[in-house]
């Protein structure tokens, strides 16, 4: 069977619930349509490049799937009827990416730099005067 991969940007007001509930009913559609997903990656609430349907931000979804060609016809009709759904597009890949798809791996590298910052950041903020005197 092709190797596909299915991204979807839900609405930004929805909560990680309801974007979960997305997944799952895209998840079902495949399966019950003779497919079998693979990974389901939730990339999490970003900043969109520009507004779309007045949203500035949206919930990313990803999934990796092998599935038949008829699958893809009733998956993105589905998702198209869908309101909550903002943009989507599917893909035939020659092969899945082992591991993290690339955003899940920039987004531990994010976290793990925020945390060598310390919690306030230290993006050069001005010392006190007493703080000079010691150094």
């Amino acid at each position: 069977m092709p190797l596909y991969e299915h991204v979807f940007l839900a609405r930004q007001d929805l909560a990680q619930a309801q974007v979960d509930a997305l997944a799952e009913t895209a998840t079902n559609i495949i399966q019950d349509n003779g497919g079998k997903v693979v990974k389901t990656e939730t990339w999490g609430l970003r900043n969109l490049a520009y507004r779309i349907q007045k949203n500035r931000k949206a919930h990313y979804v990803a999934l990796d799937f092998e599935a038949p060609a008829n699958v893809i016809a009733e998956l993105e009709r589905q998702t198209q009827i869908n309101e909550d759904v903002i943009r989507y597009m599917t893909i035939r890949v020659d092969a899945h990416e082992q591991g993290p798809s690339a955003m899940m791996r920039r987004n531990e590298r994010d976290r793990s730099r925020r945390e060598d910052r310390g919690e306030r950041g230290d993006r050069g903020e001005r010392r006190g005067r007493d703080e000079y005197e010691e150094a």
